[in-house]
């Protein structure tokens, strides 16, 4: 009786706070995402969209496959208990992921970002911002 409920909450609240976690990185980490491969709005656009894929695959897959563990409410008490726990792993997993795109994208758009910045022998070609125009 309390079994197919807590699935159908699981899976609602799961979703949901996949989607906005989803769109609140994408929506504010592309500024991040500018900064680090150079500016290049292109490169920036089309790596956060394939974050963006990436994160709602693992996680939805996560969402799918956690969906049989645990042991079957019996009564409303356990129910809240059963829904906490999946819905706790499910924000863990969110955290990671986030952390770990995060980590990867530094590592890299750091990469990416001095290519864009030094010319075709390693030098640095960013503008000195300390001097002034008629310095």
């Amino acid at each position: 009786m309390y079994l197919v409920p807590a699935y159908i909450a699981y899976l609602v609240v799961s979703i949901a706070l996949t989607i906005w976690v989803a769109r609140t990185l994408s929506k504010n980490g592309i500024v991040f995402l500018k900064e680090c491969f150079g500016h290049d709005d292109t490169l920036a656009h089309s790596t956060n969209h394939l974050l963006v894929v990436g994160f709602y695959l693992v996680n939805l897959g996560w969402i799918l496959l956690t969906l049989r563990f645990g042991t079957p409410p019996q009564g409303w008490a356990e129910t809240l208990e059963f829904l906490s726990t999946k819905i706790g792993l499910v924000v863990v997993a969110l955290g990671i992921m986030h952390f770990f795109n995060m980590s990867a994208v530094a590592k890299f758009g750091r990469k990416v970002g001095q290519w864009f910045r030094d010319d075709d022998f390693g030098n640095d070609i960013r503008p000195d911002v300390r001097r002034g125009i008629l310095d």
